[in-house]
């Protein structure tokens, strides 16, 4: 089967580089991290950056504009935050906030021809699921301290070493849960409208998909940082 066209790995074959769409198939430092995955991953955080940095150029004192729009969301974001993981859990904005658009981004990227997801490769979803899961426990260590060990031991004392190997399983679990439901969500609407794309080209068959696409991105990019939510706000909790 022929990889799809990603314009990025045209761009680096015209420069010479090498070119691999596979993590097997990449023999050097320099292949693996000219993955698809890879560079769209930089072209996102290079658009952040730079649309970031035009916005804070033009704060005024009375919002208009661009500036109106991202207050509003941006805000929205941060009281349906706080209601989930309660004020405590303010300070966590800056991250769920950064995962949000960047998880967005990265789910809507792949509609456009020529462009590809790195949410549709496990090992993006995966990195991002890691830091939620560790900085879950830093949040239990800073609100808790060593006394953050009761929230893996249970009620009972007698069962307290049972249910330490059953939590650990569970927060490991986390990771699985958080990067697999937005990988294989990602990378089956990226399928779908590559075998849509193959048989009828870009016309009237892959809108559709390109709708469901749309609300899929918009839909997994809620949930990945609801459960984000849910997890700070386990750890900030006092163990029952």
């Amino acid at each position: 089967m022929e990889h799809p066209i990603f314009f990025i790995s045209l761009l680096l074959e015209k420069l010479g580089l090498p070119i691999v769409h596979d993590f097997g198939e990449a023999h050097t430092i320099l292949e693996k991290v000219l993955l698809p995955h890879i560079t769209y991953t930089w072209l996102v955080m290079i658009f952040l950056v730079v649309v970031i940095k035009m916005l804070l150029r033009r704060i005024e004192l009375v919002p208009r504009g661009a500036q109106n729009f991202f207050e509003v969301v941006i805000g929205g974001m941060e009281e349906f935050m706080v209601d989930v993981t309660g004020d405590e859990g303010r300070f966590v904005f800056p991250l769920i906030g950064t995962l949000a658009f960047y998880i967005l981004l990265c789910n809507y990227m792949g509609l456009a021809p020529g462009m590809f997801s790195p949410t549709a490769n496990l090992n993006t979803t995966l990195a991002c699921a890691i830091v939620v899961v560790f900085y879950t426990h830093v949040i239990g260590v800073k609100f808790h301290g060593a006394k953050y060990i009761k929230h893996f031991l249970g009620p009972v004392i007698f069962i307290a070493p049972l249910m330490f190997i059953i939590e650990v399983i569970g927060h490991l679990a986390r990771a699985l849960s958080l990067s697999i439901r937005l990988f294989g969500n990602i990378f089956g609407k990226e399928m779908v409208l590559g075998i849509f794309v193959f048989l009828a080209g870009w016309f009237l068959a892959p809108l559709p998909i390109l709708f469901l696409g749309l609300f899929v991105g918009g839909v997994q990019t809620l949930i990945f940082c609801l459960l984000s939510m849910m997890y700070f706000a386990g750890a900030i909790e006092h163990a029952h």
